[in-house]
């Protein structure tokens, strides 16, 4: 009678289509089997000896011999799979919830690469503490390249939100499954993003992504008798690869030359280069000297963020210390910026100022209502075309002002603390942008994506 119940049990025609479904599964079922595997492993290994035994215990009895090589030759496996299959949902229904992210664009403009972001608590049903171990996948079932970011630079280092990014054609609307699963193991070849401190060049701090590079001045610089800089500018490093290279650049010490990849062509000095901001008092500019302390809170694969610490400087006299944390993205052509000014004596918020290095016979163009200020100008020694831009929140526009050095935007005292804003560049001779018109509208259609965000909507499923 056992042996005739196995044989029926095991020919079911439900029990054939249940076996196929369970080939068919998509690859999150075969992790959760995977994971149930794993715990069945010691009785998978201990009950085949046990069955083992009790065969040759019982040789001298009819009709169990052939029973038991039957069951061990033909039908081991089957009752393992079977027994897996029962076992494998309970495990998976624990260990394998999955949240769907709907992401809109509300724009009517295609969007490439861009970022979104999950925080802890849009995935605290996940389960996952670890949010290394959060995986993101798109509708088709493939897996995206997603980062775990810690933005509050805790004791512990411990990331507090998860980002990946995403195409999206003129009002999209797509979706994305994410899951836990194993720690992320990146590749070289994954990093679009990078920053470092650089010690070996006079306290330099450099970072860049797939587009652009910059670097910007420590304090060792400031007594440097070879050529001393005290400043505070955000350099320029114009790139026209893809590939990451202020390592290569900094170890062969020629990056004042174009070798194909691009170079250093851009003086920044004492200016407040592309990007730098300072306070405006007096329709006079008060501006940082070289950092003096350095922290990386991320560092790719898709965005490097890190913080620069300034020491108090003179502001007409009153004191006022920075720290700046800078993050860039993969295939951004615009770094994000935000200024924690402490005013040390006095409570009166003094107005922001951000810089862009003034060029002989650039082309200007301010867009106040739409939040940016862009230029189009002649790079150093006919190395060719860049813009430069910053895009600020229009709400915060107070007016456009200048110095010898700098052309300038002001915002309105206390209008935000930190102060955010974006800045970068385009060199021509990269490919993607090589007019004045191309610029003005990579800025124009960004500044219109910071105010219409990618609108997300996080669901359990």
């Amino acid at each position: 009678m056992m042996k005739t119940n196995l044989k029926g049990a095991f020919s079911s025609p439900g029990v054939h289509a249940w076996e196929s479904r369970m080939n068919g599964f998509a690859s999150l079922l075969q992790e959760a089997l995977s994971t149930a595997l794993a715990r069945l492993l010691p009785i998978h290994i201990e009950k085949p000896h046990k069955w083992d035994s009790r065969i040759r215990a019982s040789q001298h009895i009819p009709g169990v011999n052939a029973w038991a090589r039957e069951i061990s030759h033909q039908q081991l496996a089957r009752t393992s799979l079977l027994l897996l299959a029962l076992l494998a949902p309970s495990a998976w229904c624990s260990a394998q919830t999955q949240l769907t992210v709907k992401a809109v664009n509300k724009l009517p403009l295609a969007r490439s690469r861009q970022m979104i972001e999950l925080s802890a608590k849009n995935l605290s049903s996940l389960g996952e503490k670890d949010l290394n171990k959060i995986h993101v996948r798109d509708s088709s079932g493939t897996e995206l390249l997603s980062q775990a970011v810690d933005t509050d630079f805790d004791e512990l280092h411990k990331p507090d939100i998860v980002i990946f990014q995403a195409d999206f054609k003129p009002n999209e609307t797509r979706t994305f499954v994410v899951s836990a699963g194993k720690k992320h193991e990146y590749t070289k070849d994954d990093f679009k993003a990078y920053g470092r401190f650089v010690r070996e060049r006079f306290d330099d701090f450099a970072w860049e992504n797939d587009l652009i590079a910059h670097r910007t001045y420590g304090k060792a610089l400031i007594t440097w008798k070879g050529e001393p800089l005290t400043s505070s500018a955000i350099d320029i490093w114009s790139k026209r690869t893809t590939k990451l290279v202020i390592n290569d650049w900094y170890m062969v010490d020629n990056y004042h030359t174009d070798a194909g990849e691009g170079m250093d062509d851009y003086s920044a000095g004492a200016t407040r280069g592309c990007g730098g901001s300072g306070i405006w008092v007096n329709n006079q500019l008060y501006a940082p000297s070289n950092f003096v302390d350095s922290r990386v809170l991320t560092n790719g694969p898709i965005r490097v963020m890190f913080e620069l610490v300034y020491e108090p400087f003179d502001v007409n006299g009153t004191k006022v210390s920075e720290v700046l944390r800078i993050s860039l993205d993969a295939g951004s052509q615009l770094d994000h910026f935000q200024s924690f000014y402490n005013i040390q004596s006095g409570n009166a918020p003094l107005p922001v100022a951000i810089g862009l290095k003034k060029v002989k016979d650039e082309q200007q163009e301010l867009n106040a209502a739409h939040g940016w200020l862009a230029i189009w100008e002649a790079m150093e020694k006919n190395q060719g075309l860049q813009g430069v831009a910053t895009v600020f929140d229009p709400q915060q526009f107070d007016k456009q002002a200048e110095d010898k050095q700098n052309n300038l935007i002001v915002l309105k005292a206390g209008t935000a603390k930190p102060v955010s804003y974006w800045a970068g560049f385009a060199w021509d001779r990269a490919g993607k942008i090589t007019s004045a018109d191309a610029w003005y509208k990579y800025v124009d259609e960004f500044a219109a994506g910071l105010r219409s965000p990618i609108e997300i909507n996080v669901t359990t499923q």
